[in-house]
């Protein structure tokens, strides 16, 4: 009786076996390292594009629960626990509910005072340097327009970034002064006249909601372009943001 010397139930099985190491090593990069993020709205205009698709680095802060899949409640707190630095742009679960991610800047640490005035941020009494900066038109048809007046802030450990200021008299240019408690941080968008944050309903952010800092674009579509219409990528590319750094 010979043997049966078939190649293919093995091969089959080898690839098998492959495509399932491809997919935990998937898992465990998302889980532990890097997850992607897609940009849904324009409040962290200009600085990150609707269209724009990034990766977060979890490593950054630690993890918390919702570092992991589903959330699942195995433990309290963070493990490896690292604090977030003013001007990081961080990806986070919404407080209020927690299956909701947003994406924000960390404007303030546990302990600060926050307030803005006539549309200047100020950071325990002292106002954070605000100089114009040219003009933004977005490509994104819902908001916030054309030529957009753009301001670049300084803080204090050196971090400069561009804000938009579409209107002096928006809901958020004057607000009350919040003190941030401990083990909580203060978030706001860079579109400063239109981003739900800190200073409204988002309010404080726990530590425990920080699922990581964003780290780099990887992909970036223009005009309102969904990523399943790729006949659309060539012309909508916005090729000069692939690979951008985010800061």
């Amino acid at each position: 009786m010979s043997e049966n010397t078939d190649p293919k139930p093995n091969a089959l099985w080898e690839n098998i076996k492959v495509i399932i190491q491809a997919l935990l090593l998937a898992v465990v990069i998302r889980t532990v390292l890097f997850q992607p993020f897609t940009i849904p709205s324009g409040s962290m205009m200009p600085t990150l594009l609707v269209g724009d698709y990034l990766f977060v680095n979890k490593f950054a802060y630690g993890y918390s629960k919702f570092s992991l899949p589903f959330s699942p409640n195995l433990f309290s707190g963070r493990i490896l626990a690292s604090e977030p630095k003013r001007g990081d742009i961080v990806v986070f679960r919404l407080p209020s509910d927690t299956s909701i991610d947003y994406i924000k800047r960390v404007v303030g640490l546990p302990g600060d005072r926050i307030q803005v005035t006539n549309g200047v941020l100020s950071i325990n009494g002292v106002a954070v340097p605000k100089v114009e900066d040219g003009k933004f038109t977005s490509d994104y048809s819902k908001e916030p327009g054309i030529d957009i007046p753009v301001y670049r802030e300084t803080f204090d450990n050196g971090v400069t970034f561009d804000t938009l200021d579409e209107t002096p008299v928006s809901p958020g240019d004057n607000t009350r002064e919040f003190i941030v408690p401990e083990g909580h941080y203060f978030m706001m968008g860079d579109n400063r006249d239109n981003s739900l944050d800190s200073r409204f309903t988002v309010g404080f952010v726990p530590a425990e909601n920080l699922i990581g800092r964003a780290s780099v674009i990887f992909f970036s579509l223009g005009n309102d372009t969904s990523f399943r219409e790729v006949w659309k990528w060539p012309s909508n590319m916005r090729w000069d943001r692939i690979f951008k750094s985010v800061q």
